[in-house]
């Protein structure tokens, strides 16, 4: 059970942003970590959530990808349910204009699992076709549409 507890505002460390959380998406590794089946690393927050949206409000000493302001989605080790979190600059990524807040709280997980799969693991490369087959888990889409955008970057 989640329950209301006062905890100091985080400082982000050196190539972290501080995010004042607006949105917090909910997903597998969520419930699992609920029920004690997927614990935090070590040195991670006990607070839950993984997947954060909301506003850039402090900068770690060496964050050069973003400024305050920003309004970013990010893919955190814990801490997604508190009001602020801190996020590596590499794990966040600018929210579209054609999303809310809300939406861009359940993309991170999905979009950086795709990523790391399809393009870091699988090399796929601009011009190359992706076979996909996980459209019931929600993988699909963004799986198709990656290579696409990547060909025309």
């Amino acid at each position: 059970m989640l329950v209301p507890e006062e905890r100091p505002v985080p400082l982000p460390g050196g190539h972290e942003v501080l995010v004042k959380i607006a949105a917090a998406g909910v997903n597998r590794p969520d419930v699992m970590q609920r029920k004690g089946l997927y614990p935090p690393p070590p040195g991670a927050t006990d607070i839950p959530g993984l997947e954060i949206a909301g506003e850039v409000v402090a900068l770690g000493a060496e964050v050069t990808r973003w400024k305050r302001g920003d309004q970013v989605m990010g893919l955190v080790v814990g801490g997604g349910y508190a009001q602020f979190c801190p996020v590596h600059e590499s794990h966040a990524l600018p929210i579209r204009q054609h999303l809310s807040v809300i939406e861009a709280a359940a993309v991170p997980e999905t979009f950086f699992t795709v990523w790391h799969n399809v393009f870091e693991r699988g090399s796929l490369k601009a011009g190359k076709a992706c076979w996909c087959t996980a459209a019931h888990r929600g993988s699909a889409r963004p799986r198709y549409n990656s290579p696409k955008r990547t060909a025309r970057t």
